[in-house]
């Protein structure tokens, strides 16, 4: 896999300079742009884009979302994405910034619910015409700020990134939360971040250590039955459903993103020959990984 992309090489590539500050760096696309595309891969950094009137192809984990006008992304350090531009007019706002960044009234509450933070969640969202003004005031408020003296401008930049993330809870409502948690609940939660815990799989020295209903029963203290109940209770589905949808979205987001042979990617997965884990693939996506990647290629 390439070499994870941190905020100082990014800007550098597009030939900007890293603020002094370095945990928060904010532009205008037509202004800073050399060129139409970001290469797939991981960054060390958040970014918000607001894409305006451009068509390109954003891809991220294993997803290909085709942007033909206007665009709110959302990137983070967990999931590997690259962008395509395929219009010569490339406009529009992003801002990126670091995890020192990141503080907890930024993280908290409804907040958590943010397609910058949430793994599962739409990164890609197309607000209306009104939104996009209003988004597009915030990022030029953002670039005031930043060119300022203020002594306190970072925690203002925080309230605008606030209101940007809390933009895009209104385009996308969250997921509806239970706010009395039952036993059967925080089993679930538990059981779900542990396993969310072992993404993304970042080298092939990377191997994930709870891979089956009975590691993660043990690692919670209880018996396997016990937690496919919780589950299916809260989820809907089992154990064993919640591992393997995982680790086929891991799959194929190494298959998209890394140049790591399919052994390789196998082995981090948990499988210790390429043969099974062949069979594990093809039996849930019905193609084998070589032919996944192969058309990856192609399309791209």
């Amino acid at each position: 896999m390439r070499k994870t992309e941190t905020a100082g090489d990014y800007l550098e590539r597009h030939g900007k300079e890293y603020s002094d500050a370095g945990q928060f760096n904010v532009y205008k696309v037509d202004e800073h742009y050399k060129g139409v595309s970001s290469p797939p891969g991981r960054r060390d950094f958040y970014k918000i884009s607001l894409v305006l009137g451009t068509e390109g192809v954003i891809s991220y984990a294993d997803k290909v979302i085709h942007v033909k006008d206007n665009a709110l992304v959302f990137g983070n350090p967990m999931i590997p994405y690259a962008w395509e531009g395929l219009s010569e007019r490339q406009a529009g706002y992003f801002c990126l910034f670091t995890e020192e960044f990141v503080n907890k009234q930024l993280k908290g509450d409804s907040l958590s619910e943010s397609p910058l933070f949430r793994i599962n969640g739409n990164a890609v969202l197309f607000p209306d015409q009104q939104s996009m003004d209003f988004l597009a005031g915030i990022f030029e408020q953002m670039l005031k700020e930043m060119a300022s003296s203020y002594k306190n401008k970072y925690e203002l930049l925080r309230s605008y990134v606030q209101i940007l993330m809390h933009e895009a809870l209104k385009i996308e409502p969250p997921e509806h939360i239970a706010h009395t948690l039952s036993s059967s609940d925080r089993i679930a939660g538990l059981f779900l971040e542990l396993l969310e815990r072992q993404f993304p799989v970042t080298s092939p020295r990377h191997v994930i250590q709870l891979k089956n209903a009975g590691e993660f029963a043990r690692q919670l203290s209880i018996h396997t039955n016990h937690l496919n109940r919780s589950l299916k209770e809260v989820t809907g589905k089992t154990t064993s459903e919640h591992i393997t949808e995982r680790m086929i979205k891991e799959a194929k987001a190494l298959l998209l993103h890394s140049n790591w042979d399919i052994a390789e990617i196998g082995y981090c997965l948990g499988f210790e020959h390429p043969s099974n884990f062949n069979i594990f693939f093809k039996k849930q996506t019905g193609q084998t990984p070589n032919h996944f990647r192969r058309q990856i290629v192609v399309r791209s």
